[in-house]
């Protein structure tokens, strides 16, 4: 099989010859990868099964001082602790769009170099990849505390404020499922250790009808619906599925039954993540990983699963337990 193939089987609930599984790094692990391997192209030899694209502006992140950068949506981002995404400074400082105008998302070069990108992965199971899709990318701009306000205060204002990013993202979908891709990836963390952020109620009224017609758009071309949302939002899983979600990320076994879960939903809703990488992987011993992996390879046996951290692996872990997950990983027999 290819890594496409063992990919979407998982995703259909079939039995692939191998577990599709995929690694990620923030910049501090991978450059203890980089060392240990003596290459930055280290990531060649991992054998993902996931390639990505974002369509974003080349050089859409222009930097405003040392660490800090601006998107494209007028948002600093301040990295001076934070390498990989940094922490934002909203700019909406008042419940109002007006004078604000949204970038173009018509603008050709959002997709520069796609058909390379393909033909470089055509062996692998491609998405593309929409961050900060909804509730990440409102309050990004108007300040947590403030959008949270706003649902209560002002939700009229919260109302036209993501029907406006939901008009920008479905421009974006349309057009990059002008490509032969296999799914997309939504990015918007609703959860926390523990429950919802916004609560149920806000969430239904807010972000689940948008977040249909987002999915709607994939469901209809034929592709797969995949949504990675931090925390403990394991409550939604069965709405989410009737908006046409396929596949759930990150899976952490931090705040689900992750065992339980994925027998739980079978045949319904298939997961990718499932390893810890707030207890297991920076303080476990090389031993408890490689067990603790086998075992989510064993769960994925029967389809339904693409193995993986439960999200970029961060600086703290250690080097010999992440060669000890991705040993196990690659070694795995038929």
């Amino acid at each position: 099989m290819t890594l496409k193939e063992r990919v979407k089987k998982a995703l259909s609930f079939e039995s692939p010859d191998k577990v599709p599984y995929q690694i990620g790094f923030t910049r501090p692990a991978a450059a203890k990868m980089a060392e240990h391997f003596g290459t930055k192209d280290f990531k060649e030899f991992i054998g993902n099964h996931i390639a990505s694209f974002s369509p974003a502006l080349p050089g859409e992140r222009q930097e405003a001082a040392p660490d800090t950068y601006r998107d494209e949506f007028g948002v600093l981002w301040n990295r001076t602790i934070d390498k990989d995404i940094g922490t934002p400074e909203p700019f909406l400082t008042g419940p109002t769009l007006s004078g604000y105008r949204f970038p173009d998302p018509y603008e050709p070069s959002r997709f520069a170099g796609i058909e390379e990108f393909l033909e470089r992965n055509e062996d692998r199971f491609v998405i593309a990849n929409l961050g900060f899709s909804l509730f990440e990318r409102a309050w990004t701009m108007r300040g947590m505390a403030n959008l949270l306000m706003d649902m209560v205060e002002r939700p009229e204002f919260v109302e036209e404020f993501l029907e406006r990013i939901v008009e920008w993202n479905l421009v974006i979908i349309e057009r990059a499922l002008e490509f032969p891709i296999d799914g997309m990836r939504f990015g918007d963390d609703w959860g926390q250790q523990r429950g919802l952020i916004m609560g149920p109620v806000h969430w239904r009224r807010f972000l689940k009808p948008r977040l249909a017609r987002m999915y709607g758009k994939v469901t209809a071309a034929g592709k797969k619906v995949i949504i990675h949302s931090c925390g403990d939002v394991d409550d939604l899983f069965d709405e989410l599925i009737e908006i046409g979600l396929d596949c759930f990320n990150p899976f952490q076994p931090e705040v689900m039954d992750v065992y339980g879960l994925k027998e739980e939903y079978h045949g319904r809703l298939a997961f990718w993540g499932g390893i810890s990488t707030q207890r297991l992987l920076p303080y476990g011993t090389a031993e408890e990983v490689r067990k603790e992996t086998q075992r989510m390879l064993d769960a994925g046996r029967g389809g339904g699963l693409i193995v993986a951290p439960a999200h970029s692996i961060p600086g703290d872990c250690r080097l010999e337990n992440m060669l000890a997950m991705l040993e196990v990983l690659r070694t795995q027999t038929e």
